[in-house]
C-alpha cells in the first residue's frame, strides 16, 4: 500500500493510499499542488486529473476518508459532518470515490490552510516518517 503525504498549509495529513485504478490514476500525477476549499468539516481541492465515476461510489464515508470527487475532479478529505449531513456522517455533495484513509486522523481539526501539496511519501525504515 502506497503512503501519501498531503502538505496542507503547516499540517501534514499521512495517508494510506488504497490499490484501485482510481487511486492508481490519481497516484501516476504526483506530486501536485492546488488551493482548497472547506465545505464543513471536509477540504476539498481540484486535480489534474478527470476520471469517471466508480461502481463502487458513495455519498457518506467514514472519517479520515480521503476521495475522488468526479462530479468537480477534486480530491475530499472528509473528518466531520459537511452542509449535506445528516446528524453527524461525512456527506459529499454527490458520490466520491475512496481513494485512502488519513493514519493520523488527530490534525485534521487543525486544519485551516487553503494552499495544498500531494506527493508520494518516502518512508525510512528507522521511524516510518516522511523524508524531505
Amino acid at each position: 500500500m502506497a503512503q501519501v503525504l498531503f502538505e496542507i498549509g503547516e499540517v501534514e495529513v499521512r495517508v494510506e493510499w488504497n490499490e484501485t485504478p482510481t487511486a492508481a490514476a490519481i497516484f501516476k500525477a504526483l506530486p501536485i499542488e492546488s488551493k482548497g476549499n472547506y465545505w464543513g468539516d471536509e477540504f476539498y481541492f481540484p486535480i489534474p486529473v478527470k476520471l469517471g465515476a466508480g461502481a463502487n461510489d458513495v455519498e457518506v464515508v467514514e472519517p479520515g476518508t480521503v476521495a475522488y470527487w468526479p462530479a468537480g475532479a477534486c480530491l475530499c478529505v472528509f473528518w466531520g459532518p459537511t452542509p449535506a449531513s445528516r446528524g453527524q456522517e461525512c456527506r459529499a455533495a454527490s458520490a466520491v470515490t475512496p481513494v485512502g484513509r488519513v493514519a493520523n486522523p488527530e490534525v485534521l481539526e487543525k486544519l485551516k490552510g487553503r494552499k495544498v501539496r500531494v506527493r508520494a511519501a518516502e518512508l525510512n525504515r528507522g521511524g516510518g516518517s516522511a523524508d524531505k
